[in-house]
């Protein structure tokens, strides 16, 4: 009876040690068997970056998450850049781009796209140099005389000098006690005008004698005052927010300034669209540092990258400056008619929904 109770007892034992083998092995077989996918990526920091031969940053940890909830393994491949990512995934060597790309029509006639995981555009960082540049007068004073203000007011007292000249000019020329030498138009206008600029600069060194035209010319002379002194003032707010925040303040102050941006990308499509001196670079590295060099006047790229190299590596050194523009959604890539694409969007979407997107965002890019 004893013996039967202690075989009994084993044979339970035994039992019980199959079933954990069992559970032990369905699982190890699971994960074996589970689908491995192909993911090619370029490095776009904070979207994707390598260290040791380990891979993180947004784009990765989005994807990652999206494989859990399909169940799903991923090998990743690093390539140079987005066309080679591009050329790997349209050749069959892959069967989605994990790093971010820049939805395009051209784009959306070679591959599929998944739902956006960010709309982002362009914008411009240059080199934090203080709260003050280093002061160069010779240098600011031609840079100031060649301005677009310049041009500006120069045109306005232009008009202010050939209206009040034509007026003087019919009223006064004919007549013998006339304020002008010469009775034609050449080169009467030439001494109306020279009239006209003594009235707005200084004050007239002779009054016409038609009393229509002296009522004008006292109005005319004080005109001229508040016209030299809104001049002067622009002039002067014009060269000190040059001085405090630098020539370039956005988007507009790029024509005639060396610009760099990385290769291949549609960013420097766009900017040598636009722009005539664009310097391109193979690493993000290399054009971080021709920034910081003064080998180029400012970088644009998309607005993320640069944020966050703004606010690690470069902190201090760099600066954003000017809104973002030419706004473009990216996200992942498949091959045209990829099915893994409808599986991707519906995760993405729960993934919106139970908070997780929200929380990985604000890992990487801070709370909005």
């Amino acid at each position: 009876m004893k013996v039967d109770c202690l075989n009994s007892g084993g044979i339970r034992r035994f039992a019980a040690i199959v079933a954990l083998a069992c559970i032990f092995c369905t699982s190890a077989i699971a994960q074996s068997t589970a689908p491995q996918l192909r993911a090619v990526a370029g490095e776009v920091p904070p979207f994707v970056m390598e260290k040791n031969g380990s891979l993180s940053g947004f784009s990765i940890d989005l994807w990652n998450a999206i494989a859990a909830q399909l169940k799903v393994q991923t090998k990743y491949q690093l390539v140079p850049d987005a066309s080679a990512a591009l050329k790997t995934l349209t050749s069959n060597q892959a069967d989605l781009i994990a790093s971010p790309i820049v939805m395009t029509a051209v784009r959306n006639e070679a591959v599929d796209f998944s739902m956006p995981i960010l709309q982002g555009g362009m914008q411009v960082m240059v080199r934090d140099t203080g709260q003050q540049t280093t002061s160069k007068p010779l240098e600011d004073l031609i840079k100031l005389l060649f301005s677009k203000t310049t041009a500006l007011w120069l045109g306005i007292a232009l008009i202010l000098i050939l209206i009040p000249a034509h007026l003087v000019w019919f009223f006064e020329s004919g007549r013998e006690d006339g304020i002008l030498a010469s009775k034609n138009y050449i080169p009467g206008i030439f001494e109306a005008m020279y009239w006209a600029i003594a009235c707005l600069t200084t004050q007239a060194e002779t009054m016409p004698h038609q009393w229509i035209v002296r009522i004008f010319s006292v109005f005319w002379m004080f005109a001229g005052v508040v016209f030299v002194a809104f001049y002067t003032a622009q002039l002067t707010t014009t060269l000190t927010v040059q001085q405090i925040q630098g020539s370039i303040n956005g988007p507009d102050d790029l024509p005639g300034k060396q610009i760099g941006t990385m290769a291949k990308t549609v960013d420097a499509h766009y900017l040598h669209a636009h722009y005539e001196q664009v310097q391109e670079f193979q690493r993000y590295d290399d054009m971080y540092q021709a920034l910081l060099n003064k080998k180029v006047d400012a970088v644009v790229f998309g607005a993320p990258v640069l944020l966050y190299y703004a606010s690690h590596e470069g902190r201090g050194r760099v600066k954003i400056v000017g809104p973002e523009f030419q706004l473009s959604p990216v996200g992942f890539t498949f091959p045209l008619n990829s099915p893994l694409r409808r599986s991707v969007n519906s995760a993405m979407l729960k993934l919106r929904e139970n908070g997780a997107f929200q929380e990985l965002y604000s890992k990487w890019f801070g709370n909005p």
